[in-house]
């Protein structure tokens, strides 16, 4: 089924690379207009080549009020409207719990979960302004329903996202507004954001191959399996679906895989 985002506007934040340059790609492919927003200027530019004239370029510091007002006023005020935001834009930081500095804590505060808040708060403000109502979509991680004991400031901001969704949803459904509010918990996803966890294999390939051997299906995930189950939060097809998590992640969270032989 083609063209599901026909005549929407879409915001997507982190759309320089990885999974948001992905749903940036795919979102264009189905018919929307695509602002890609990113601190990262240049990739976003990079972004917007590959959708030629279905993709404007925006810099966005997602920790930033004012940066968000500014946006969803331009948004406004070259399309009348906004379908879509896809709150991607993400970082992470790795090691000991005991070393965590408070410099990395509140980074990833600032962009995993002030930034959400933001986005959903001026998105839904947008959207309603609009009339037309529309989904959010928060990229959250299976680190944002169980924990991971080197990953303790990722896990808890990615949390917070799972929970902030399901208030935005009820939020957004006990005004009838006709705003959607979901979650997407990916998997280890072989992008941009694992570079720094690379570095200290022999290879990225060994890497993947040692991330694939806790997940079920056996492979790690692509920006476009994120990318896909975006695109069906943000489509018509989503319609009834609000306040949920939705995983991809090869059934790692689904239980505990048997040793046995068969």
């Amino acid at each position: 089924m083609a063209g599901r985002l026909v005549g929407k506007v879409a915001i997507v934040t982190g759309g320089a690379s990885g999974v948001g340059r992905a749903t940036c790609t795919l979102f264009a492919a189905e018919g929307a207009r695509v602002l890609v927003a990113d601190i990262n200027e240049a990739g976003a530019q990079a972004t917007v080549k590959l959708l030629g004239e279905a993709g404007d370029a925006h810099a966005l510091d997602v920790a930033s009020e004012p940066a968000w007002q500014g946006l969803m006023a331009t948004c406004l005020g070259l399309h009348k409207r906004l379908d879509v935001l896809v709150n991607c834009a993400g970082i992470g930081r790795a090691g000991n719990f005991e070393e965590l500095s408070l410099e990395d804590w509140n980074a990833q505060v600032a962009v995993n979960l002030t930034g959400v808040f933001l986005g959903c708060k001026h998105g839904v403000k947008a959207m309603r302004k609009a009339g037309n109502g529309g989904a959010i979509v928060n990229i959250s991680s299976i680190a944002g329903l169980v924990g991971g004991d080197d990953i303790a400031g990722y896990s808890a901001t990615k949390g917070g996202v799972t929970t902030l969704t399901k208030s935005v949803a009820l939020h957004c459904a006990k005004y009838r507004t006709g705003i959607r509010c979901n979650s997407v918990h990916p998997t280890y996803v072989d992008s941009e954001m694992l570079d720094p966890v690379a570095a200290a294999f022999p290879s990225r390939e060994a890497m993947l191959a040692g991330m694939a051997e806790a997940v079920p299906m056996g492979r790690v995930a692509k920006p476009l399996d994120v990318a896909r189950a975006c695109l069906f939060l943000a489509s018509d097809d989503a319609d009834m679906v609000s306040g949920s998590p939705l995983l991809v992640d090869g059934a790692q969270l689904a239980g505990l895989a048997s040793k046995h032989t068969t």
